[in-house]
């Protein structure tokens, strides 16, 4: 089973999006182990630059990547799959023999180069700009929608 690691920098702190993500953990767990971890948000952010948020913000999420992990990071200039082509990526890293996927929700500042460096690959979930909290559950779903249209479910509508 595909074990898929979601990596998002602070809380979730409106509850109709906690929620929401809570119906779509559940939903997974048919298909895939999926963890969360959530990276605290860089103290005294205020007093430092993007730059420096940014490399903080790095060194706890690669400490939370293994060499064997695909990482895909959430980023503006990254592929946008539609939900077939997303549930086909993770269809083909499956077929691959791949075991987990780490996917990271950066900061505010998105993501220093070190972390760019270290991915296998970008996906942008849209032009449009979305909140930090909205995107996690947006990510999720589409997760779950992936895994549904994988297995051939009648969640997703063509």
């Amino acid at each position: 089973m595909l074990h898929i690691k979601l990596l998002q920098v602070g809380k979730t702190f409106q509850p109709f999006v906690q929620e929401g993500i809570t119906e779509f953990e559940k939903r997974l767990k048919h298909y895939c182990t999926l963890e969360t971890i959530t990276i605290s948000d860089v103290k005294n952010a205020a007093n430092l630059t993007h730059e420096q948020v940014k490399k903080q913000e790095s060194i706890i999420i690669l400490k939370h990547v293994t060499n064997t992990d695909t990482l895909l990071l959430l980023d503006e200039r990254g592929i946008q799959y539609t939900s077939v082509e997303l549930a086909n990526y993770f269809n083909k890293q499956i077929n691959a023999g791949v075991k987990k996927i780490t996917v990271v929700i950066g900061g505010a500042f998105g993501f220093d180069e070190s972390v760019y460096a270290r991915a296998n690959g970008l996906i942008s979930l849209s032009k449009l700009t979305f909140s930090h909290q909205m995107v996690r559950l947006f990510l999720v779903e589409q997760i779950y929608r992936a895994f549904t249209i994988i297995k051939g479910e009648k969640y997703h509508h063509q």
